[in-house]
């Protein structure tokens, strides 16, 4: 894995084949002193181009969106607010969440010191940890993305250097993992498929985030299954029913994952990814993205009032229509719907 994550290039500076300098010639003072001219003129543009792509952030960005991740965010020269920058932290809430759902489905939480203090470090290995894993690794291979959507982000800019990235990736991987091997055989083997699956999301060749449908479905799994199932499995035991109504849930989640596509239209264009906003357009993928959190709501919703248990039906149903409307109102509701689905698995 590391072998994949290090890249190495090469750049030839000359060519000793060239009809300008032939083998069994000699090269005069003045050529090889205009050669090295030239060269030290390319190296010097180039650091001046890499110098100048932090000052393309748009002016009056935010400190507090800096922090968290997303756009908007201010420049930053500070390399640990970088570093917490690139873990986007506003995408942690989801996957605590789904920890906390877990933990309610499986029926066995108590509120004491013990269970609580199992509950957190579950939370901080799904969120900061392998979430912030998952985030560093995907910005570096969608650093060519980026260079192209948003230059002045810290990998493309130059920012943070290659080293310190990498390192990044395995000290959070590592974290995750060592804190889901404590104890808990089980959700270290869910941290480590989670860690293959956003690896392949993300890293060549398979890149799963290349086709839309695939790839929104394995980050929906990430960010709705895995942290509900590390949850349940730490206080109970799996079941299928759970398995696939989290799985069901995880058509929601490709639902919020088209919003992260939208900004990226450009590159992904450019790049050759089909997201679905590419391949469909803006007003197409919109409604998909609202349509695949309206039908998980009513899957579930359906799947309960079988299961005998109308009230927490109707507690999914009503919220449906708000989502046609607005999609950011769709995502409250979503999570609102995870907790019910939880209690109602839990009883």
């Amino acid at each position: 894995m590391a072998a994949l994550l290090n890249t190495v290039s090469s750049i030839g500076l000359c060519n000793t084949n060239s009809k300008w300098f032939p083998s069994s010639s000699i090269r005069s003072p003045v050529v090889t002193m205009r050669r090295r001219l030239a060269v030290r003129a390319t190296e010097t543009d180039a650091n001046e181009v890499k110098s100048k792509a932090p000052d393309k952030a748009p002016a009056g960005g935010s400190s507090f969106n800096q922090l968290l991740g997303i756009k908007g965010a201010a420049q930053e020269t500070n390399k640990w607010k970088i570093r917490l920058q690139l873990t986007k932290p506003v995408t942690w809430p989801p996957l605590i969440w789904g920890v906390v759902c877990g933990a309610a489905a499986s029926g066995n939480f108590h509120w004491t010191l013990e269970d609580v203090a199992k509950s957190i470090v579950c939370m901080l290995m799904a969120g900061p940890c392998l979430t912030g894993y998952t985030q560093t690794i995907n910005d570096w291979y969608d650093r060519e993305i980026d260079a192209i959507n948003e230059p002045y982000r810290p990998i493309p800019s130059g920012a943070i250097s290659e080293n310190e990235v990498i390192t990044q990736i395995w000290v959070l991987l590592l974290g995750g993992l060592g804190l889901a091997g404590h104890n808990f055989p089980t959700i270290f083997y869910l941290a480590v498929g989670g860690s293959l699956l956003s690896y392949v999301y993300s890293a060549p060749p398979l890149k799963l985030k290349q086709n839309g449908w695939i790839g929104n479905f394995a980050l929906g799994a990430s960010y709705i299954s895995l942290p509900w199932w590390a949850g349940h499995t730490l206080f109970g035991t799996l079941t299928p029913d759970i398995i696939v109504l989290t799985l069901l849930y995880s058509i929601a989640g490709l639902g919020i994952a088209i919003v992260n596509d939208f900004k990226s239209i450009e590159g992904d264009r450019a790049m050759g990814l089909q997201s679905l906003p590419v391949a469909f357009g803006i007003d197409t993928a919109k409604w998909i993205c609202v349509g695949a959190i309206d039908v998980t709501q009513l899957s579930v919703a359906g799947y309960l009032l079988g299961a005998g248990k109308p009230y927490y039906a109707l507690a999914l149903l009503d919220p449906i229509k708000y989502d046609v409307k607005y999609q950011a109102s769709a995502q409250p509701f979503l999570i609102l719907g995870l907790l019910v689905t939880a209690l109602a698995t839990s009883h």
